[in-house]
């Protein structure tokens, strides 16, 4: 079916009581077990292509962003195209060409003023030409190799008195919010400060997003979507699922050369991974 606008699957969930998942996607096997995984839960998902992902394809955001929305329109699920963690306004205004409907523009890392005018400018830039657009205030550890930050650290949480200001200020569609994950988690283990979620929630008209949800175990999942969180982004579990099934198909027969074994068994443990993290946000998972 024809892509979706992010900004209606993200209304749409928030108006459930629910969130909208989003996907890092990296190679096609990532898009196909994705599309998959929405597809057995009977889902929408917003497919995410990071800023990482296309300089790791040289550069060049075109061919896997094309690759994902063929697969879309050749589903049966409601899907969005998403550019993620843009930093580089070059990047961004090459959004619109290649099929995105929407961008996480990210100048959390500048102070505070800075990262004011930066994502104002952005959103005026994303806006005037059909884009919905995501910012983040605080800073969600773990990305580009770095550490997660120590829960006292400054900038480790999201003030909610700042984040009103900061959306007003900017204009932007929603935005993400620091409270206790952590990009590249490997572990379930991370716990998120709930009563700064209800805090933030109740200070902004804007949708929130929650990074580096691959680290943060289903209940907490669940309890966030419902304490307000209507986009969960997720990509280091699609990794650990796609990277363990290969490395058991080739310890178990290290004969292997032809990538197609490997990778289907890679692409099928990704879209179980899918669909386990989707009854999570969706409300499923939740504790009853």
């Amino acid at each position: 079916m024809p892509l979706v606008p992010t900004g209606t699957l993200v209304a749409d969930a928030a108006a459930r009581g629910a969130a909208v998942a989003a996907f890092n996607v990296i190679t096609l096997e990532h898009v196909e077990a994705v599309v998959a995984g929405a597809e057995r839960a009977g889902l929408p998902v917003i497919l995410q292509v990071s800023e990482n992902a296309v300089r790791f394809h040289g550069g060049r955001p075109g061919p896997l962003a094309a690759a994902a929305a063929e697969c879309a329109r050749q589903g049966t699920a409601p899907l969005a195209l998403h550019l993620d963690h843009v930093k580089d306004r070059a990047l961004l205004e090459q959004a619109p060409g290649c099929g995105f409907g929407s961008v996480m523009f990210d100048a959390a890392h500048l102070p505070y003023a800075q990262n004011v005018a930066a994502t104002r400018k952005a959103a005026a830039w994303a806006h005037a030409h059909g884009l919905w657009l995501e910012a983040e205030l605080g800073e969600v550890g773990g990305k580009d190799g770095r550490g997660p930050l120590d829960a006292h650290a400054p900038g480790a949480r999201t003030d909610p008195d700042e984040a009103r200001r900061f959306t007003e200020a900017t204009g932007v569609d929603a935005l993400a919010v620091a409270v206790g994950s952590s990009h590249a988690m490997t572990t379930r283990d991370a716990r998120l400060d709930h009563a700064l979620l209800g805090a933030l929630h109740r200070a902004l008209d804007v949708p929130l997003v929650l990074h580096g949800s691959s680290g943060v175990p289903d209940a907490e999942l669940a309890r966030a979507v419902a304490g307000g969180i209507a986009k969960v982004n997720i990509g280091t579990a699609l990794n650990i699922a796609m990277t363990g099934a290969v490395r058991a198909a080739l310890a178990a027969e290290p004969e292997r050369v032809d990538p197609r074994a490997y990778l289907r068994e890679g692409r099928e443990a990704m879209t179980d991974a899918v669909v386990r993290m989707l009854a999570a946000v969706s409300g499923e998972g939740r504790p009853h």
